[in-house]
C-alpha cells in the first residue's frame, strides 16, 4: 500500500504523539494507520507500509489489543487477521481514556488513599498531608466527573464540549445574581 505524502506525514506525527498518550512511536503509527484506512489490514500490510519488521508489528499489535483500540477480523478465504479500529472516533478517544486513567490516575489515588490511612498513624507532616488530601480530593473529583462523561452519549459529549466557555460565563452569571 502506498500513503499520500500527506498521510504518511499525519501517520509519522500520530507515532510521535504516542510516547504522550502512553505508548511508543511505531504503536503510534500503527495506531494511526489503521484508523486512517478503510479497509482492516493484516500484519503483513502493516509492516510493509510503515517499512518496520513483522516482530514489531505483532508486538504492536498486542499492545493496541491491550488498550481495546483495535479488533481481529477475518475475511472470507483468508487466514490471516485483519485488524480494523475497535469503534468510531469517540468510541477509541474514550477508550485511550479509560486506560490512561487505569496506568496513571488509579494507582495514584490507591497510593494517596494507602498515605491518608497510613499518616493517622505516622507524621508526616501538616503541609504535606494536606496536600495529599488536596490531590486525592481533585482526583476523585475528575474520576467522578469522567464517570458522568463515559453515561453520555456522543451526541451529548458534543454538545457539552462546545460549551465550552459558555458554561464559566453562566456560572459567573449566577454568582453576581446570587452574590
Amino acid at each position: 500500500m502506498t500513503l499520500s505524502t500527506e498521510l504518511e506525514s499525519c501517520i509519522m506525527h500520530f507515532g510521535e504523539m504516542g510516547s504522550r498518550w502512553g505508548f511508543n512511536r511505531t504503536v503510534g503509527q500503527m495506531f494511526a494507520l489503521i484508523v486512517f484506512t478503510e479497509e482492516p489490514l493484516n500484519a503483513d500490510q502493516i509492516a510493509a507500509t510503515l517499512g518496520i519488521s513483522r516482530g514489531n508489528v505483532s508486538m504492536g499489535i498486542k499492545e493496541l489489543q491491550s488498550w481495546q483500540l483495535i479488533r481481529t477480523q477475518s475475511l472470507p478465504g483468508d487466514r490471516k487477521d485483519y485488524f480494523k479500529p475497535n469503534g468510531s472516533i469517540w468510541d477509541l478517544a474514550m477508550q485511550v481514556m479509560i486506560e490512561r486513567r487505569k496506568r496513571e490516575m488509579d494507582p495514584t489515588l490507591s497510593l494517596l488513599r494507602s498515605q491518608l490511612i497510613t499518616n493517622e498513624n505516622n507524621d508526616i507532616g501538616d503541609y504535606a498531608s494536606s496536600q495529599m488530601h488536596a490531590i486525592h480530593d481533585l482526583l476523585e473529583m475528575f474520576g467522578g466527573w469522567f464517570d458522568d462523561m463515559q453515561r453520555m452519549k456522543p451526541e451529548q459529549l458534543k454538545t457539552l464540549l462546545k460549551l465550552g466557555s459558555g458554561v464559566g460565563k453562566v456560572l459567573d452569571m449566577k454568582d453576581r445574581i446570587l452574590g
